[in-house]
């Protein structure tokens, strides 16, 4: 697949039909996968009522690791969300021309996913009746809510991250919204054109957009930094040998955006071929993202080896014992991660062939996300399980009730997904043909000019 620009030579129509392709009516695999991610959802659902009605003592959750895998799944989620917003905005705000394809796909994951990643506190709270003790309302005799809480932190990031993601999706579908309104009929007409908010495309309302968008997209990567580094203070802050450390916050940034980079590549080979849209996210696009995914793995390992050094030249005693514990009880999860997120893509990124073999970024962008899950579970349950007394050392094994909710929140992903790609169109009309109107030149003597229609 060569990386020429979209011929000029195409119909603004057929432009459209072919980057709306998402929004045709659905076959019987999409309903076949609707079927199977509807029944695992409900099995979660049903876990999950289980739980409630037996009480706590039906996960594996006991003293001393009192944070198991709920707490695991939340600090995946929220960092699997970090990085489809950042990344959109960071590349809007350095006008890199290959992002207009990917910015629809790595801003709806985030919505997603930030979502998925804010019911997890509330599951894990065990009475889950008295969630309102997590909304940080004033309270006279301040009882609760509790703002020494984590838990109250988390509810106020994950609140302000969730709004501003909303608005970002939002904002930067909205010319596309008015092309869909003007182009279906019936109930989708009438939903669309309630979206559109009577967007006409004037040269007034486009200005208004871009300075929105800018100004977005600004306001959204220190949120998006906040919010994970609220997430690792959440560790940072307690005495619990392995967590007590002032690298957490930007090592959970990193690792965040590790992982959101990898899920974005991801997505965008899925919807690459399912929707048939290999015009549109070209080798080019991998090839730039797999760049990105190299610097930020090369950044992760660093601060990875930063960690286990200080420790090591240190030799506390509590806490190389939880490194010690690490090493010896989870040995092959530790060495998948080390793979995953430092090895496979550091040595194979380097190489432009497989930035551009779509099945090889598939295959490392996956194992990126298996080994970033395993490195949450490493940084929570070993730290738990030695903590600073030997004799309240333990041991930790999700029971069924956690795993049927971790997969019913992997299944719940890709279920809002998959409706969302039926709705709303998957690829960024309003940015893919500005970009084409800017690429096609009209000679006249010397010069050249932009010409404004996108036709030569």
């Amino acid at each position: 697949m060569s990386d020429k620009r979209i011929p000029v030579s195409k119909s603004d129509t057929l432009m459209n039909d072919e980057m709306l392709s998402s929004l045709r009516p659905p076959g019987l695999a999409w309903y076949a996968l609707i079927a199977f991610l509807g029944a695992v959802v409900a099995w979660g659902l049903f876990a999950f009522g289980y739980q409630i009605t037996r009480g706590m003592y039906v996960t594996g959750l006991d003293r001393p690791v009192m944070w198991g895998l709920y707490i695991v799944n939340f600090v995946f989620w929220v960092g699997l969300s970090h990085s489809g917003t950042m990344v959109s905005a960071i590349l809007r705000l350095s006008q890199a021309n290959w992002r207009r394809p990917i910015l629809r796909a790595a801003e709806a994951m985030t919505v997603f996913s930030i979502s998925v990643a804010g019911l997890f506190p509330l599951i894990h709270l065990g009475r889950n009746w008295v969630f309102f003790y997590l909304i940080p309302y004033p309270n006279q005799r301040g009882l609760w809510p509790n703002f020494r809480s984590p838990l109250l932190w988390d509810a106020m990031a994950i609140t302000t991250y969730i709004i501003g993601s909303v608005l970002f999706l939002y904002l930067g579908m909205l010319p596309d919204l008015a092309v869909v309104r003007d182009r279906s009929s019936g109930w989708r007409h009438a939903l669309f054109r309630l979206l559109a908010l009577g967007w006409r495309g004037t040269a007034h309302e486009w200005t208004v957009y871009h300075k929105a968008s800018t100004l977005m997209a600004a306001l959204i990567i220190p949120v998006a930094v906040s919010v994970h580094s609220i997430v690792a203070w959440d560790f940072a802050v307690t005495v619990v040998p392995g967590w007590h450390s002032t690298i957490f916050p930007p090592y959970f940034v990193i690792g965040a955006i590790l992982s959101g980079v990898a899920a974005v590549i991801t997505l965008m080979i899925i919807i690459r071929r399912a929707f048939h849209l290999e015009e549109y996210l070209t080798p080019l696009h991998f090839d730039n993202m797999g760049k990105l995914l190299l610097v930020i793995s090369l950044l992760w390992s660093y601060a990875y080896f930063v960690e286990v050094q200080t420790t090591w030249y240190a030799h506390e005693p509590i806490e190389w014992e939880v490194f010690s514990f690490m090493s010896g009880r989870y040995t092959v999860p530790l060495l998948v991660m080390l793979l995953g997120n430092s090895l496979l893509p550091i040595t194979a990124l380097c190489f432009k062939r497989v930035r551009r073999s779509i099945g090889a970024m598939l295959v490392i962008t996956l194992l990126v996300n298996v080994g970033m899950l395993i490195e949450r579970f490493l940084i929570i349950v070993p730290s738990l399980s030695h903590k600073n007394m030997p004799f309240v050392w333990g041991s930790y094994r999700p029971s069924w009730v956690e795993l049927s909710i971790t997969a019913a929140a992997f299944a719940g992903f890709a279920l809002l997904y998959a409706f969302f790609v039926k709705l709303f169109p998957m690829v960024a009309l309003s940015d893919v043909r500005e970009l084409e109107a800017r690429s096609v030149s009209v000679p006249l003597g010397r010069a050249e000019l932009p010409s404004i229609a996108g036709k030569e």
